[in-house]
């Protein structure tokens, strides 16, 4: 994977020199439209080997929150421009810093908190062996996966589970997104293509969809 390590450091410079008016903007808006908070969400993500590094994302949430990791459209902890940055995915912009400094790629895994990657058992353990990315497979299946949480919350207190909102959320989540992505993730691993990298870069900033392991993610 020489290739794709090369690829991640030289395009995340670039990507850093030909994008900081717009981290700059989203900054500015950050701060302006969610103040007494940071500007930037800083949290303990388990990367390449089971090793923890510091992921870097803009804030779209109130400071003061539960601190579920599963989060659902609509979800009262973020806020409407949050909504919006992480519609369009510009809350993931400062991943950039991440893929430069060598703790993240392009494409991989998104990187999970402590307490779901070092409960991988048996094969599942070779997400492990490579480095979390800004999109992946499971994270293009998965692109609208707040909307896909908050229909299956609906859903099941539609029906009559008087459960709390995150408590169906991470269920679900546990039971079968998480899961999923995986086994995508662990296909990715042993079918490591650089083209199909660039394939899903391309998926990722245009809004495409795309054929991979048996189904369109």
């Amino acid at each position: 994977m020489i290739l794709k390590w090369i690829f991640d450091r030289i395009v995340s410079l670039l990507g850093l020199l030909i994008l900081w008016p717009v981290l700059l903007v989203v900054a500015i808006l950050v701060k302006v439209k969610m103040p007494g908070g940071p500007v930037f969400f800083i949290q303990k993500r388990v990367g390449l080997g089971g090793n923890v590094f510091d992921c870097h994302k803009f804030r779209t949430m109130t400071v003061k929150h539960n601190g579920s990791t599963v989060s659902v459209a609509g979800d009262s902890r973020i806020t409407p421009l949050g909504a919006k940055l992480r519609h369009l995915k510009l809350d993931e912009l400062p991943g950039l810093w991440d893929v430069l400094r060598g703790k993240m790629s392009f494409v991989g895994p998104r990187p999970d908190v402590p307490g779901y990657a070092d409960k991988l058992v048996g094969e599942d353990r070779d997400v492990l062996k490579l480095r979390p990315g800004i999109t992946g497979p499971a994270t293009l299946k998965y692109r609208l996966e707040d909307e896909m949480i908050a229909s299956y919350v609906a859903l099941r207190q539609a029906t009559g589970d008087r459960r709390e909102m995150q408590e169906i959320a991470v269920e679900y989540n546990d039971t079968v997104i998480y899961p999923d992505k995986v086994r995508l993730n662990c296909y990715y691993y042993r079918h490591y293509s650089f083209f199909k990298d660039i394939q899903m870069i391309f998926c990722t900033v245009f809004g495409k969809k795309m054929r991979y392991a048996g189904e369109e993610i």
